[in-house]
């Protein structure tokens, strides 16, 4: 970890301020429930490089230009815009404001106790007239009341001071400038808010908007408690744009004004503003009521209970020790309290890729959630599954059957303008569908599929079905589509898109069979469920004989080779090359068929998996952050343990050592999804099949124990890996035995009966392969790259 940000187990600390990386540290210290979002912004508002108060699923429609128009083509595009911000308190001493960019900062530390879900902050300062003053403040978004956020702010005395404590509400503030020429960046709106209405409370205000063309209504409202040494007067005011509450006090040196700020936020579509009003004061006067000491102690409460069931302890190598613990906070973060909205690939830490949600979330950040916070993970698979009429309608514009889901939305529309690499990913549907399948294996849980996940099921199946067609020789085909690769694109036979088209047609028609009335509401009929069961028996897998390997796609080892040694020094290629040029060589983006390994173990034999990670390790240039994690547990499954290792730092650092240049943009969370994954699928070797949980553990050098939990079936098991054994135990007071399948043994577990296993070794079967030139794991700019 860099000097910036020591590093420990349960924290993530800042001992100075370094303006120079505000934007990266404004998405690290980011606070979220899933429903309110605040980016780590200072208290006082400025400086700043992007301010970020974000409600999910509040959003803004904007046109999609094309030069050339064609139908189906989406017209409308979605960003998610920054709310009300409710985090500001302006300090002024003595008439001078509190900037830390004038006057002396003696010390400046923020900490983001991961324990305890709150953000802290201790100040000193001197005006630019020498006055001193000290400031603490504690932040956080509440788990436990959905639409609450607070923060304490305590400013203390040095000598006589007179202090005014300006708390505000500001609705439509600039937006920052934007890189147009890099996709991955949001587009900026400006005043994309109406004002509809303010009310003003005894000690705070409401303020009610409505966007300009998406036509949702904010409301958002801040109330304050208020405890002073000295007396204090309060003033209360409010504009269209802003609501503002005034304190002022006069402190002796060793005195304090306190003031502890409630925000609440609520939206909708359909409520009046009245209503939302309401809504907002009632929650804040509930907050009010539990105050402050209370809402931290639920915080702790809450995150106890999760570190009980998704914990990683890792021995020997602490780097990772802390950066695994912060990407699960942070995963947890973007989806605990989502109910009914979409998770966005960047959570709600920043408006990078315009707040969308993509395969991301339904690829790697719910499967973590199933196993660690299984409710949310059920939230948003019923929000998928509440889109699924308008990926019907989507389904019909292309002219197939079923229901095409978009490849980048807010709302469940396609908003993707790029054919090749949006709606020809089809693979999407099938994402989803494994996701609905991992939920109900993992939890055991079948009302979801009962309520919502067969109809998903269904409709994607028929998407498959009128998608692929048979060859004459009975051979089953998916054509014209583009996979996880996206310098590969519009090709015949990808196989992962074969494989996960298969796995969607086989669980769909398990799923009817389970389910048997609600397939017969879904008007299924059984030659349909055989037609599934054939095609996904018939399906294609492309095999290169001559090299021994499995193409990604039909023909992909005939194409031209890539030139790494010019472009070495030209990543991303997507900022630099013509896809044109990247289309027609062999190029990877990101893991393609080494994420079909991952996923799907069972379909390629030990040599084929060692012989294909060979091929693809020379030629995926990881232009995705998606890739480093399915790389490590690949690397794991073939017995590359370091390589695997070092991939396991690029997945977890990716925005702690900001190896992408772009986590002032907002997080990485499927990448921090995958650091958990490459721990537990990786050297836990945990897989799921027929129901139960298989392991096969190994441990690098590097490491020398690692333990992590997860929750099966409503029970929490742990998994020990030392240098001599694997142990797994059952935590709590679970009455029935958990089977589990260790090195293709089954066993019984129990809280009573831990089971012990002597650790084996994994021998690959090929010597370590090189990277492209230029993209060795980045295992981050303080540790020595292999």
């Amino acid at each position: 970890m860099s000097a910036a940000l020591p590093v420990d187990p349960w924290s993530l600390r800042e001992p100075s301020l370094d303006l120079g990386r505000l934007g990266q540290t404004e998405s690290l210290f980011a606070l979220s429930n899933g429903h309110i979002g605040l980016r780590g912004n200072l208290d006082e508002g400025e400086p700043n490089e992007t301010p970020g108060t974000y409600v999910s699923g509040v959003f803004e429609r904007h046109p999609l230009p094309y030069p050339e128009g064609g139908y189906g083509y989406p017209e409308a595009g979605q960003t998610m815009v920054n709310v009300t911000n409710g985090k500001l308190l302006r300090l002024l001493v003595d008439d001078e404001p509190f900037d830390v960019r004038y006057g002396r900062l003696l010390s400046h530390e923020r900490e983001l106790n991961l324990q305890e879900g709150t953000l802290h902050r201790q100040v000193e300062w001197v005006s630019p007239s020498g006055k001193p003053i000290r400031i603490k403040s504690t932040r956080l978004v509440s788990f436990v009341q959905r639409a609450i956020a607070a923060v304490s702010y305590v400013v203390e005395a040095v000598e006589e001071t007179r202090v005014i404590l300006q708390s505000e509400l500001v609705a439509n503030e600039a937006p920052p400038e934007v890189d147009s020429r890099d996709p991955r960046v949001a587009a900026a709106l400006e005043d994309p808010f109406i004002a509809v209405g303010q009310d003003l409370e005894q000690s705070g205000a409401v303020l009610v908007h409505r966007t300009r063309k998406s036509g949702q209504q904010l409301a958002a409202g801040m109330d304050h408690d208020i405890e002073c040494d000295a007396q204090f007067e309060i003033e209360n005011d409010a504009r269209s744009d802003w609501a503002r509450t005034t304190i002022v006090t006069l402190l002796r040196p060793g005195e304090k004004l306190k003031v502890v700020k409630f925000l609440g936020y609520g939206w909708s579509t359909t409520r009046s503003a009245p209503a939302l009003r309401d809504q907002v004061a009632a929650a804040l006067t509930a907050a009010r009521h539990t105050g402050w000491n209370l809402l931290r102690l639920s915080q702790r409460e809450y995150l106890d209970e999760f570190w009980g069931g998704a914990d990683v302890e890792v021995e020997g190598d602490p780097v990772i020790q802390q950066a695994v613990r912060y990407a699960l906070f942070q995963v947890l973060q973007s989806g605990a309290r989502t109910e009914g909205r979409a998770i966005g690939a960047k959570g709600l830490t920043g408006t990078g890729y315009n707040g969308h949600t993509f395969w991301d979330i339904e690829g790697f950040v719910l499967p973590v959630l199933t196993l660690t916070a299984p409710k949310a993970a059920a939230d948003a698979l019923r929000w998928r599954a509440s889109t699924l009429g308008k990926a019907r309608d989507r389904a019909h514009t292309l002219g197939l059957e079923g229901a095409a889901f978009p490849w980048r939305t807010v709302d469940g529309e396609e908003t993707s303008a790029y054919w090749p690499a949006g709606t020809a990913a089809f693979h999407i549907g099938a994402d989803i569908a494994r996701a609905f399948e991992e939920y109900r294996l993992g939890t055991g849980d079948e009302e979801l599929e009962r309520d919502t996940g067969l109809e998903v099921l269904v409709e994607t199946a028929r998407l498959w079905h009128s998608l692929g067609h048979h060859d004459r020789h009975g051979r089953w085909h998916v054509d014209g589509v583009t996979g996880p690769d996206e310098y590969t694109a519009l090709v015949d036979d990808n196989v992962f898109t074969n494989l996960m088209a298969a796995n969607n047609l086989r669980a769909a028609a398990d799923a009817c069979v389970r389910q048997p009335l609600g397939a017969e509401n879904a008007h299924v009929t059984t030659e349909e469920i055989a037609a599934w069961r054939d095609a996904a028996e018939a399906v294609h897998l492309p095999y290169d004989v001559e090299l021994g390997v499995h193409p990604q796609c039909e023909s992909f080892t005939r194409f031209a080779e890539w030139d790494f040694e010019a472009a070495a020094d030209r990543y991303p290629l997507m900022l630099h090359e013509p896809y044109f040029q990247l289309y027609r060589k062999q190029v990877v983006k990101q893991a393609d068929l080494v994420l079909a390994m991952h996923w799907f173990p069972d379909a390629f034999t030990d040599e084929e998996k060692a012989r294909n990670f060979d091929y693809y390790e020379r030629r995926t240039v990881r232009d995705s952050s998606l890739s480093a994690s399915s790389q490590a547990v690949v690397a794991a499954d073939v017995g590359q343990l370091d390589l695997a290792h070092e991939y396991l730092h690029e997945a977890a650092l990716v925005d702690l050592h900001d190896l992408h240049h772009n986590s002032a943009n907002g997080l990485h969370i499927a990448s921090l999804a995958g650091a958990w994954i490459v721990i537990v699928e990786g050297f836990g070797g945990l897989r799921r099949a027929d129901g139960v949980l298989h392991l096969d553990p190994v441990l690098p050098d590097q490491i020398s124990r690692l333990s992590f939990r997860l929750r099966w079936r409503g029970a929490r098991v742990q998994v020990e890996i030392t240098r001599q054994e694997v142990t797994c135990r059952v935590l709590g007071e679970q009455d029935a035995a958990i089977p589990l399948v260790v090195y293709g043994e089954r066993v019984q577990v129990t809280p009573l009966q831990a089971v012990v296993r002597p650790l084996r070794r994994r021998e690959p079967l090929l010597p370590r392969p090189p990277q492209p030139p230029g993209r060795p794991p980045r295992v981050g700019p303080d540790e020595e790259r292999r």
